[in-house]
C-alpha cells in the first residue's frame, strides 16, 4: 500500500502595510513629537505650570450631525452615516429622539442623526487633516472663532458641509451635512484650551 504525502498547510502571508498605513502614522507621531517638545514647552511658560502632567490635553474629538429630513426618508441618515465614516475613518453611531414632538413629526426613539467619537491615534490623524487639509478649502478662510468655548476648556466647531473634506466626492453628494465637531480636552479654563490647540496648529481668527 502506498503512503499518502502529507501536504503541510501554508501559513498565511503577513498583511502588507499600505503607503497610506505608513503616511497616517508618520502625521500621527509628527503630531505627537510637535505635542512634546513645542506644545508643553508654551503652556508650562504661559500659566506657569510645575509639573509637565498639568499640561493640558485633547482628550477626544466628537463629530455629530442631525438631519431633519431623516423622519421621513431614513435613506438620507444611511447616506449621512456613510460621508461620516468616509471623513472620519470610523463607523458612527445612530442618535436618537429623545421626546416626540408632533410640530415636527417626530417620534420618541426615532434615528435623526449620527455621532462618532474619535481618540488616540485616529483623533490625531482626524486632526491633522482638519486643520491642514478640510479648513484651508473653506472659501475666504480668515481662521475659525475663539468664542466657541463652553466654559471649561472644550471648543466646537461647526462646519456647513461636508465637501470641505477630499474624502468625498462631488458627484455622489445628494445634499450638503453640516456637523459639530467638539475638542474635548482636559484644559480646566477657556485660556488653556485656546492655547493648547492653537500650539497644535488650530487656526484661530486674530
Amino acid at each position: 500500500m502506498t503512503k499518502k504525502k502529507q501536504t503541510k498547510k501554508e501559513a498565511p502571508e503577513a498583511p502588507v502595510k499600505t503607503k497610506e498605513k505608513r503616511v497616517k502614522s508618520s502625521f500621527v507621531s509628527t503630531l505627537i513629537k510637535k505635542y512634546q517638545e513645542q506644545c508643553i514647552p508654551v503652556l508650562m511658560k504661559e500659566f506657569s505650570y510645575k509639573n509637565i502632567m498639568e499640561c493640558p490635553k485633547l482628550a477626544k474629538i466628537v463629530v455629530n450631525t442631525c438631519i431633519k429630513e431623516a423622519t421621513q426618508d431614513k435613506k438620507v441618515l444611511e447616506k449621512a452615516a456613510l460621508e461620516i465614516t468616509q471623513i472620519t475613518g470610523q463607523k458612527p453611531l445612530l442618535t436618537r429622539a429623545k421626546k416626540s414632538i408632533s410640530n415636527f413629526k417626530l417620534r420618541e426613539g426615532q434615528p435623526i442623526g449620527c455621532c462618532v467619537t474619535l481618540r488616540r491615534k485616529v483623533m490625531l490623524e482626524f486632526f491633522n487633516r482638519l486643520v491642514n487639509v478640510a479648513l484651508p478649502r473653506v472659501r475666504d478662510f480668515r481662521g475659525v472663532s475663539r468664542k466657541a468655548f463652553d466654559g471649561k476648556g472644550n471648543y466646537t466647531l461647526g462646519l456647513s458641509e461636508q465637501l470641505i473634506f477630499p474624502e468625498i466626492q462631488y458627484d455622489k453628494v445628494e445634499r450638503p451635512m453640516g456637523m459639530n465637531i467638539t475638542f474635548v480636552t482636559t484644559a480646566k479654563t477657556n485660556q488653556e484650551g485656546l492655547a493648547l490647540l492653537k500650539a497644535m496648529g488650530m487656526p484661530f481668527r486674530e
